[in-house]
């Protein structure tokens, strides 16, 4: 071979290298998709879990946080994780329902949950580890519960008693079991994206809707609803899930790594979760758009005696053994139903 072939050769076998290993320096890129925002438990805990990963990866991931519904609306988002176009999701435990895993659809049952250390002690407890572990027959797996808190109703009417509900228009999520709630409250359940909730309430297209505070207040729907009930009668939280090929896909030691920058996140997520409540009902108290009602305790009772038959009706669908198992952690602790 001539000299100038050879040299040749030698350049274009360095630059090929030096193409692969530029190739190889290519951080691994974890899209993370939620559709609240940024100032919600949720959207901090997703940007401290990429600020870890970042760190303790050393630049070999890199995650990018969607917020706010800004690559796919909620019906959206779950076929995107499934086909691989987004890689993390943090959606509501209602969301595995349509997928037909409807164990998950028990944390909407109206006062399951006595307390939050009930909660605690289902979610990381074996209960809620089996939930998560049938994920994998959908191509997701579960890594965490993370909390949003417990729900209060609004609407543009005073929400004291069961008959208050009658004909009201109630946006919720899509679900059997808080479609049933509604209805054993006399209201009619409205199924909508939660991107879109504000100019409903706006527009007069529903009446009201459940969340906890934090939520309310970062999508200011304070602004939009004259009365709210500090009912606490549901529960919201979320399950951080991933696509399972591309997680059991990545190198052992990165996986192991980031697995210990989604436990401190879910540490973190769920101790600020009542703090961020707390604070936004403050705040939504002091603007005096809405007024906020305590419910009596003779109220209360009016309120569990309407919706506790969901319940029993729902047996069927979430799981008469879940539920008694959600029961059982209930009595360990000293909560009687």
């Amino acid at each position: 071979m001539k000299f100038a072939a050879l040299v040749g050769c030698l350049v274009a076998s360095c630059m090929a290298a030096g193409t692969a290993m530029a190739q190889q320096a290519q951080p691994i890129v974890i899209k993370f998709s939620h559709v609240v925002s940024p100032d919600t438990p949720k959207g901090k805990a997703a940007e401290r879990f990429k600020a870890l990963a970042e760190e303790r990866t050393k630049g070999r991931v890199k995650v990018e946080v969607y917020p706010n519904s800004q690559l796919y609306k909620d019906k959206e988002e779950m076929e995107a994780l499934q086909l691989g176009a987004v890689q993390m999701l943090a959606p509501s435990l209602a969301k595995f329902g349509p997928l037909g895993i409807k164990d998950f659809e028990v944390f909407d049952l109206p006062f399951i949950f006595g307390s939050k250390d009930v909660l605690r002690s289902v979610t990381e407890g074996p209960v809620g580890t089996g939930m998560l572990k049938k994920l994998e027959g959908k191509g997701l797996m579960g890594l965490a519960y993370w909390d949003n808190g417990f729900k209060i109703m609004s609407s543009n009417k005073p929400l004291h008693k069961p008959e208050d509900f009658k004909g009201q228009k109630m946006r919720i999520q899509s679900s059997k079991v808080l479609d049933a709630q509604m209805r054993a409250l006399g209201a009619l359940p409205q199924v909508m994206a939660f991107s879109e909730v504000y100019q409903a309430l706006q527009t007069g297209v529903v009446d009201g809707t459940e969340n906890p505070p934090s939520n309310m207040f970062t999508q200011k729907m304070h602004e939009v609803q004259k009365h709210a009930t500090l009912s606490n009668h549901g529960y919201l939280g979320y399950a951080v899930i991933v696509n399972k090929k591309f997680w059991e896909g990545l190198p052992a030691d990165l996986r192991a790594t980031l697995e210990g920058a989604m436990n401190e996140s879910t540490r973190f997520a769920n101790a600020i979760a009542q703090t961020e409540n707390d604070e936004g009902l403050a705040t939504m108290k002091a603007s005096g758009k809405t007024e906020f009602y305590a419910l009596t305790a003779a109220e209360r009772d009016l309120w569990v005696k309407a919706l506790l038959p969901v319940h029993k009706d729902m047996e069927a669908r979430v799981g008469k053994e879940l539920m008694q198992a959600i029961y059982k952690e209930a009595e360990k602790l000293g909560f009687k139903y």
